[in-house]
């Protein structure tokens, strides 16, 4: 009974968020933060002029997306 409860251990409740009356999951609400960082990150380089100085755009941004959802799901929800 012991090694059965040991190996249920893992098996928490997911991290989910209710708005308005739906659960959301929270890497929906990480992915939709980390690309509204992106673009704020894609109007300050193009604030700067420093937009042009990115050769592989199409790469970069959504690099930088999945970076900052990564970031903030490690920072709030590990």
């Amino acid at each position: 009974m012991l090694a059965c409860s040991l190996a249920l251990t893992g098996c928490n409740h997911a991290p989910e968020f209710n708005i308005l009356g739906s659960y959301f999951p929270a890497w929906l609400l990480c992915i939709a933060c980390g690309t509204l960082l992106s673009g704020l990150s894609f109007a300050a380089l193009k604030r700067a002029g420093l937009d042009r100085e990115i050769v592989a755009s199409i790469v970069v941004y959504p690099c930088l997306a999945l970076f900052f959802a990564c970031t903030l799901w490690l920072l709030l929800f590990r």
